[in-house]
């Protein structure tokens, strides 16, 4: 083996260098790749090659049209203007990209790297880590197959496929893509992540897990350094015993808040209850639920459900003192038992109590159980706390019981008015105080016997599958029975009132009966990414351009069939129709 120095045989490099180039007669002029300092070793045994060693004076020194590198050993191949490089390798572009590893090869003809052993890409603001690396600096792109991590400021990526853009400086990762945060871990199918940002694009299906929640979206973005994110088509959020479903929902995780727009759904998992709208915001800290825009609320208790209506509802409190409120239009209804007719009640607003089973309903509420209409300043409905079934009806103030007759209306009025329920259905109804009756008298062939004015103490009325089956009059102070053609019309309507049947709510759709449908904001979705091509150009085998001592094989170079391939947005125009979601 021959050792010079290159200060010392600048004549001798010349020559070889000059030699080579005539053998290699160049088809295009391509810059050269220089060794600019290290030691030189000329082996017979390997003819192609220039070997430089490091020196007292420090590493290999190798440049290329703006490529820095250092290494122990470089091993160049003037003919081909290729070189490979061994040993702490550092390869450098600009001052935004290093490369480390324990080799690396570098074709100055197609401006293509490959690295192994242990390969750390670093940028400004992350680190990328795996044990095969591949550079192409024409496209500026960097790919990884074998598995890869990428540190950022905030994060630890992970996955099996990689690819780093280095003009956008992003990041296209493919299978098990996983974030670790210590507040949260993300799993996608495809991601893509912005390095400057921090912003992270999912595909597929994704979730953001943490101690608190799990979000869940086929489609979304994730800010991992504010912790705020956007989820749409079929994204839904789980705060432990509630979830909340919508075609969007914002995330903010620094302050516990969620929104969602269009299609929304709060299920409450403990209380057995849903919410719906298509607009809501949720509160985790304060367990808060504020939803608005065509709201309902369903409470399932003893297989009866219960709708309750308004045009905003607000849930808080824990899961056993939970409480709903609703403003401004506020109605109810449940269906009947079967053969029976519905109750339903409307007011301004009204109020339910977990903790006490109560439900209030404020400002000019109207109640019906069947053809039954109750009315009075606020009426209170208690359940049952442990059976959850309807217990007690209270009407305070001015109280009215009416039922039409196919003459007129059969009326009890009073200061108050108590119902019990059996089997969630009202049997009893007592009218306390100053009470007072007006009703159509008829014998058992349904003919009338007169109209009866009665004034009294309190009064029992009773039902049967929501007809009055019979009245009870206690301290009777007076009570006449009337032919119908002596009671005129007028004489026939008790003081204070109001009949309102028309109001009156026979299915579930009339909840929002007279109620315009919200004009619902058009969901911006998020696209797919645009296709960028594959990493490696489709060139036949034997096309490939590739040096005869490059490490590396043809078939490396080219795209493998099994592998996963990204979704893009050219190919869902193609295959799908759209879910409705903008996206």
């Amino acid at each position: 083996m021959i050792q010079l120095r290159i200060t010392d045989y600048i004549f001798v490099l010349f020559l070889i260098a000059f030699t080579l180039g005539v053998q290699a007669q160049p088809t295009s002029e391509k810059q050269k790749v220089d060794i600019k300092s290290g030691y030189l070793e000329i082996k017979p045994e390997i003819p192609d090659a220039v070997i430089y060693t490091k020196d007292e004076s420090g590493q290999v020194y190798v440049v290329h049209e703006g490529v820095e590198m250092w290494c122990d050993q470089a091993y160049l191949y003037p003919q081909d203007n290729f070189v490979k490089a061994y040993g702490s390798v550092r390869m450098t572009q600009g001052d935004t990209m290093t490369m480390n590893s324990a080799y690396a090869e570098y074709n100055g003809n197609t401006s293509f790297a490959f690295a192994s052993g242990n390969v750390i890409l670093k940028e400004p603001a992350t680190t990328l880590t795996t044990d095969t690396l591949y550079f192409d600096r024409v496209k500026q792109q960097a790919y990884y197959r074998s598995g890869g991590k990428v540190v950022d400021t905030a994060s630890t990526l992970t996955s099996n496929i990689g690819r780093y853009f280095a003009e956008t400086k992003k990041y296209q990762f493919l299978s098990d893509v996983k974030i670790v945060n210590p507040k949260y871990t993300v799993n996608s199918e495809q991601l893509d992540f912005y390095s400057e940002s921090g912003g992270a694009y999912l595909y597929g299906e994704s979730t953001i897990v943490s101690e608190t929640s799990t979000v869940y979206c086929e489609r979304g973005y994730y800010d991992t350094r504010e912790d705020t994110g956007y989820f749409v088509k079929n994204s839904r959020i789980d705060y432990n015993n509630r979830i909340l479903y919508g075609d969007s929902i914002y995330f903010d995780r620094n302050k516990s808040f969620a929104s969602a727009t269009n299609n929304i759904k709060v299920l409450d998992t403990l209380n057995k209850s849903i919410v719906r709208g298509h607009y809501a915001e949720v509160f985790r800290d304060k367990d808060s639920v504020f939803i608005t825009k065509r709201a309902v609320a369903v409470t399932l208790r003893d297989q009866d459900s219960v709708y309750v209506h308004a045009d905003t509802l607000r849930i808080t409190g824990k899961p056993e003192n939970r409480i709903l409120r609703g403003f401004y239009r506020a109605r109810m209804f449940k269906y009947g038992a079967p053969g029976e007719e519905a109750t339903s009640g409307k007011c301004d607003s009204i109020y339910t109590s977990e903790k006490t089973g109560i439900t209030k309903l404020i400002r000019n509420p109207v109640l019906w159980s069947g053809e039954n209409q109750m009315t009075g300043d606020t009426i209170h409905i208690l359940s049952d706390k442990v059976t959850d079934k309807l217990d007690t009806l209270k009407v305070f103030k001015n109280a009215f019981l009416v039922q039409k007759d196919s003459l007129g209306y059969n009326q009890v009025k009073g200061e108050r008015l108590i119902g019990l329920f059996t089997n969630n259905e009202l049997d009893t109804i007592s009218v306390l105080k100053n009470a007072e009756v007006m009703y159509y008298a008829r014998n058992d062939k349904q003919e009338l016997l007169g109209i009866n004015n009665t004034v009294c103490s309190y009064i029992e009325v009773y039902l049967n599958e929501q007809q009055i089956t019979g009245t009870k009059f206690f301290k009777k102070a007076k009570s006449k029975l009337y032919p119908e053609s002596d009671l005129p019309p007028n004489a026939r309507i008790l003081k204070g009132f109001i009949w309102r049947g028309d109001e009156r709510l026979k299915t579930v759709s009339d909840l929002f009966k007279d109620k315009p449908m919200p004009v619902l904001p058009k969901i911006q979705g998020i696209p797919l990414p645009k296709d960028e091509g594959e990493f490696f150009e489709d060139i036949p085998l034997d096309e490939i351009d590739l040096p005869e001592n490059s490490k590396l094989k043809p078939e490396d170079l080219q795209n493998r069939k099994d592998d996963p391939k990204m979704k893009t947005r050219e190919e869902e125009s193609d295959n799908e129709d759209g879910d409705g979601n903008g996206i």
